[in-house]
């Protein structure tokens, strides 16, 4: 199986969140996903921008069309429109990568709130055992000064 974008990026930590690993790796497993992740990744770099500046100068410097580039203008605004569906694709798993680590992290403070509880549980009996040693060596204090 082909490894995801998002896969890829979280490859070169030594120890990954492993529940982003989790989701990056159910992500991986729909073709769409890889697809999106692909073109996201793509749109998203100096490539791309590269990519367009020499097209562009091609289209207008070898005369394509005459000016105002009415086929130049609807490509590219039929481009900025499946672009645009990218970047919301994009905020989407974004969003859930964030659900995922805040889902975690809650989970992690309900688990800290348990052990807290617990070590203050502790923290009374040892108190409470040193109340009564304390008061037993009292006790036995008292008595043999009498």
């Amino acid at each position: 199986m082909q490894q995801s974008v998002l896969l890829q990026r979280l490859s070169h930590f030594k120890e990954p969140n492993p529940a982003l690993r989790k989701h990056a790796e159910e992500r991986a497993q729909s073709v769409q996903n890889r697809i999106a992740d692909r073109i996201t990744a793509f749109s998203g770099s100096m490539l791309f921008v590269y990519v367009h500046i020499v097209w562009f100068g091609l289209w207008i410097g070898l005369g394509v069309e005459k000016y105002p580039y009415g086929l130049l203008t609807m490509i590219v605004s039929l481009e900025a429109i499946f672009l645009s569906t990218f970047v919301l694709i994009s905020q989407n798993r974004a969003d859930a990568k964030r659900q995922v680590v805040a889902n975690l992290e809650w989970r992690t403070v309900q688990e800290e709130d348990r052990q807290n509880e617990e070590l203050l549980k502790l923290s009374q009996q040892i108190l409470e055992l040193t109340k009564e040693i304390h008061s037993r060596a009292n006790t036995r204090e008292s008595r043999g000064q009498r």
